[in-house]
């Protein structure tokens, strides 16, 4: 091959690289739920767990919530957002069969995964003794 082939070729290669979409990720957290995150703290000696997944391909939120210590029955919890650590926000994502912890997936819009991304998510437990909430960890990578 010629020089001007050689440059020709390098130069659609790299045309191609830029060109092709990010790479997917599946990305795991692990958050610890406290009353300290609460907004405003409480005095509960509640803690609980999160283990969240994301595929940034599929954009699928998974999730898995363990709790205990509790002033009481939990009443709900659910995914708020967007919010940065410290501010409150609305619920993004409701759990199911939040008795004794909770577990699902949903798939987020794009919206909602730049929301995670950016560390503008949070999970929430709430109770009848802590109505705003009980225990909260944000959700970030």
């Amino acid at each position: 091959m010629s020089g001007k082939t050689l440059g020709a070729v390098a130069v659609i290669l790299a045309a191609v690289a830029m060109a092709s979409p990010a790479r997917a990720e599946k990305i795991a957290m692990k958050l610890n739920l406290t009353s300290a995150s609460e907004v405003p703290p409480n005095d509960s000696k509640g803690t609980g767990t999160a283990d969240v997944n994301f595929d940034t391909a599929s954009k699928l939120l998974t999730w898995r919530v363990t709790y205990s210590g509790l002033t009481g029955p939990v009443t709900m919890a659910h995914f708020h957002g967007p919010a940065e650590p410290g501010k409150n926000a609305g619920i993004m994502i409701p759990f199911k069969d939040v008795a004794s912890g909770a577990q699902g997936s949903a798939t987020l819009t794009d919206t909602q995964a730049a929301d995670l991304m950016a560390g503008k998510m949070y999970v929430n437990v709430h109770t009848a003794a802590h109505p705003g909430g009980e225990i909260r960890a944000q959700v970030v990578k």
